[in-house]
């Protein structure tokens, strides 16, 4: 099996709800459920890669307060090296409605101080050669986010592939946004978007067209993949020819952090040498079944990793 690490945020959620309609000021509302637990893209990935009992390294950083120490908890060994900064650390206050839709409130405080250098505190270049880099969470993280070009020349020297999922932009997908996706678009070797984002950075309606769009920004032999929720997922390999995935039929309890679980999936199957139809398939399962159900379970994968736990 091809190594597996994730750069990229971790914080922690609280979710609360469902809410509707929106409380007045001043006023207090009663919900009827509450959990706090391990979110962000890199730490939602990782969580579903521990489930599915896939080996990974995780680089990033925590606060320096109990929830930072909390975090620190939830993954073990594979947080060992994480730097810890000064700052609070970061927590989204996640507000679900009856339609499944969510709001977040998040603070800032640890991810903008993710670093470079700190994801290379972590992260063995030799251990991974060869394998998949899923980067995450670029607007949330800006100070590593403006060394990513170091990034990509550090993982073209080990032959990692880059898997890269932006998230979507805090000011919104503005002209600057657009344009520095697509730089670092041209230098990962997958993408990872939802059809929103895909046909909103693209500039195209059709989610094919947006994605054979978003192909030809980057480099020859590129993947490009399309989340489309309850839809499935399409793909876009390297020979250019589309293939879908449809979503098996489940009853939606909780779709924060879907993606994310996609990805974990997605490139866990690659990484076991599956082709991109079943990869893509494995992706739209274990995030159909992580969705479904709470407390939230993620199946199994078929086979054991085989890299040392």
């Amino acid at each position: 099996m091809r190594p597996l690490a994730v750069i990229g945020n971790v914080n922690v959620d609280l979710i609360m709800g469902p809410v509707s309609p929106w409380p007045q000021s001043g006023t207090e509302f009663i919900v009827e459920h509450d959990e706090l637990r391990v979110g962000g893209a890199a730490g939602n990935a990782a969580l579903a890669w521990q489930a599915l009992g896939v080996d990974f390294d995780i680089a990033s950083n925590i606060g320096s307060d109990q929830f930072g120490m909390w975090l620190r908890g939830a993954f073990g060994r594979y947080a060992d090296k994480w730097p810890v900064c000064r700052e609070s650390t970061t927590v989204s206050v996640g507000i679900t409605h009856p339609d499944g839709e969510r709001t977040f409130f998040t603070t800032l405080g640890h991810l903008p101080r993710f670093s470079l250098a700190d994801a290379f505190s972590v992260l063995d270049g030799k251990r991974l050669a060869g394998g998949f880099l899923l980067l995450c969470g670029s607007f949330l993280t800006p100070l590593i986010a403006q060394d990513y070009d170091a990034l990509f020349d550090w993982a073209d020297r080990h032959d990692i592939s880059v898997a890269l999922d932006t998230g979507w932009p805090t000011d919104g997908w503005t002209d600057a946004n657009k344009k520095l996706a697509r730089h670092w678009l041209s230098r990962s070797r997958i993408a990872l978007f939802n059809e929103i984002e895909t046909t909103t950075l693209a500039g195209v309606g059709d989610a094919a067209e947006a994605a054979r769009a978003i192909r030809a920004v980057m480099a020859e032999g590129a993947t490009v993949v399309v989340k489309r929720g309850p839809e499935g997922a399409q793909a876009m390999g390297p020979d250019g020819k589309l293939i879908s995935a449809a979503a098996p039929k489940v009853e939606v309890v909780d779709t924060i952090g879907a993606g994310d679980v996609f990805n974990a999936a997605f490139l866990a199957a690659l990484a076991r040498g599956k082709s991109l139809a079943a990869s893509l398939s494995d992706g739209t399962r274990v995030a159909s079944q992580a969705i479904s159900t709470s407390p939230r379970s993620y199946g199994e994968m078929p086979a054991a990793s085989a890299r040392s736990a």
